[in-house]
């Protein structure tokens, strides 16, 4: 009964302290990351800073973005950095959280039913936050690193009135044409920029699944055939792995196509599309 029970217990304090500081850096993810940036905007002000910015930047007709707009852009490249810094935080706590409980899951085979299902509950809970977080801090790197193209999408494409609908208008009556300007060249090399930031991240994700893979592999094979929890978890595991190495690399070419050729893209965006 010891030996069986002690990886849960041996690591309770440690796993408590975990959980509790998870749950703290959920709530900080969504709530802190307003006041971190400065706290310069709400939603909606910062959706009317963009329209105006934007107008005006492209009645200007120059790649430098007017103050309204760089202002609107900067605080938006601090408002993802601390997003990202949130995230990054609660995946180093959630990651060895996991770890821990499947751990525990694994060689609890007589602390009883309830227990173990608890164990294992909490333990797809925190796998769930662990993902999550990962994606998040994917999204906010690339918007912390091209935040222009980031801010863009806040644009109300369908819902624009005035001088900011006068300027879509234009915008992509230009781009359908295949004119260009200052302001068309910046924002094809921002998208592009935007693009081929997040081919990166995804690439480098990417090759971090297929390694966590093969060590998961290893050790389900390695692993005694009697013990049936072990290398359920692991099996589990590793094709999970195998599954988001897949779904990473293909987001690494889809933006690498992208980047090599912003044009198509930005058309589609202005035209009602996604980044």
């Amino acid at each position: 009964m010891h030996l069986t029970v002690s990886p849960l217990r041996s690591a309770g304090l440690s796993v408590h302290s975990l959980g509790v500081l998870s749950a703290v850096l959920v709530i900080a993810l969504f709530a802190a990351p307003t006041f971190l940036a400065g706290n310069t905007f709400d939603e909606e002000s910062l959706t009317r800073t963009l329209g105006d910015g934007f107008a005006e930047y492209w009645n200007l007709g120059s790649a430098e973005l007017p103050p309204q707009l760089e202002s609107a852009v900067d605080y938006w490249s601090r408002f993802h950095i601390a997003k990202a810094v949130i995230a990054a935080l609660l995946l180093a706590v959630t990651v060895p959280l996991g770890m821990r409980l499947w751990k525990s899951y694994s060689h609890t085979g007589a602390v009883g039913v309830g227990r173990r299902s608890a164990v294992m509950v909490f333990g797809v809970s925190v796998t769930t936050v662990a993902a999550f977080s990962g994606l998040v801090l994917m999204a906010n790197i690339q918007g912390a690193l091209a935040p222009f193209s980031s801010l863009l999408s806040l644009l109300p494409m369908s819902g624009a009135e005035g001088d900011l609908a006068a300027t879509l208008s234009d915008v992509r009556a230009q781009l359908a044409a295949g004119r260009t300007s200052p302001v068309i060249d910046m924002m094809n090399s921002d998208f592009g920029w935007y693009h081929a930031v997040m081919a990166v991240i995804a690439a480098v994700v990417a090759v971090i699944f297929l390694c966590s893979s093969a060590l998961l592999l290893r050790k389900y094979v390695r692993t005694d055939s009697a013990d049936r929890r072990a290398r359920r978890v692991l099996g589990s595991f590793s094709i999970l792995s195998v599954l988001l190495m897949l779904a990473t690399g293909v987001t690494a070419l889809a933006n690498m196509g992208t980047a090599a050729d912003p044009g198509p893209a930005l058309v589609g965006f202005f035209d009602g599309g996604l980044l």
